[in-house]
């Protein structure tokens, strides 16, 4: 589908869709806003909470520090170039201007957050340049990747870094769904299309219901915020290079607001209880937390919030 940006002088449903947060889409930077509050869910924290809710404890109320990852570091480099791809004019986004700008999207993450030069440093704090140079180059096969799946130049993205916010009704004490979407298509009739980059492989069929939970979740905050029900959700997998794409419904979307509903209740009620209790699968080894995780013979941390116990 070719598509086009909207203006957003125009008074259509789409075009304040597209409008919206053009501020945080241009900045190159997800920040959350200065009224974020705390009584909210994204995508990642709803998926660590149905994962394992003492993950979400650790990293919402615990807030544990988690060491940088060299693939999830990758994956930011790589959506700020193709963030960036669709500043130079058509025609010009070609594979060699993308992958030229890797090393200076890289160089400024590292400006900002000092503390991943320990992905590629010796015991000394040298950089090892070689591990560094395999790791820009699997960037660039990710980034080439990418003009396999979509042309670029034949896409003018309403927005990009979309960051919306939607109430859900009728929570008691209220509940605010945020989220960032890497790419909003609005097409000259004006249907939506949510675009999401992923630097990973396509899941199997039996495990696709995961990432489109969270597309759905892009979904639903569109359609309670704007009232317009988006024609297409897109993942495009960098890693495998594949493009998954699936058209919701009115009963998906409703769906899915049930789910967040039940979600939320049980959020608050292990926030009151303080009873977090952790979950074991494969997605563990790859944990930070195992030291402090009763599964692995650890301890949590003192619970730093009031706990109100379970009515028998």
């Amino acid at each position: 589908m070719t598509v086009t940006g909207a203006d957003p002088s125009s008074a259509g449903p789409a075009d304040a869709v597209a409008a919206e947060g053009g501020a945080a889409a241009e900045s190159g930077a997800r920040r959350a806003p200065a009224d974020s509050r705390a009584v909210s869910l994204s995508p990642s924290r709803a998926g660590d909470f149905m994962q394992c809710p003492l993950l979400y404890r650790f990293r919402v109320i615990d807030k544990l520090p988690e060491k940088p990852s060299a693939s999830a570091t990758r994956g930011t480099v790589v959506h700020t170039v193709l963030e960036r791809l669709f500043d130079l004019p058509r025609g010009e986004r070609t594979p060699a201007a993308a992958v030229a700008m890797l090393r200076p999207a890289w160089d400024e993450l590292l400006s900002r957050r000092p503390e991943l030069a320990e992905l590629f440093a010796d015991g000394e704090g040298a950089v090892k340049a070689e591990e560094l140079a395999d790791w820009l180059a699997g960037a660039e096969k990710l980034v080439e990747r990418y003009f396999t799946l979509e042309d670029p130049n034949l896409l003018e993205p309403a927005r990009r870094e979309l960051y919306v916010e939607a109430e859900l009704e009728g929570v008691e004490g209220g509940l605010t769904l945020r989220g960032y979407i890497d790419r909003l298509d609005v097409a000259p009739g004006g249907d939506l299309r949510v675009v999401d980059y992923k630097t990973g492989k396509a899941p199997s069929p039996q495990f696709e219901d995961k990432a489109l939970f969270q597309m759905k979740f892009y979904a639903l905050m569109l359609w309670r915020r704007h009232g317009r029900l988006p024609r297409r959700l897109q993942l495009v997998y960098l890693g495998s290079g594949n493009v998954v794409w699936y058209d919701p419904d009115e009963a998906d979307l409703l769906a899915v607001e049930r789910k967040l509903r039940a979600l939320w209740e049980a959020i608050r009620h292990a926030t009151r209880t303080g009873e977090w209790r952790p979950k074991r699968t494969r997605l563990c080894d790859w944990c930070d937390h195992q030291a402090v995780c009763p599964e692995f013979g650890g301890t949590p941390p003192v619970y730093p919030l009031p706990v109100i116990p379970a009515q028998a």
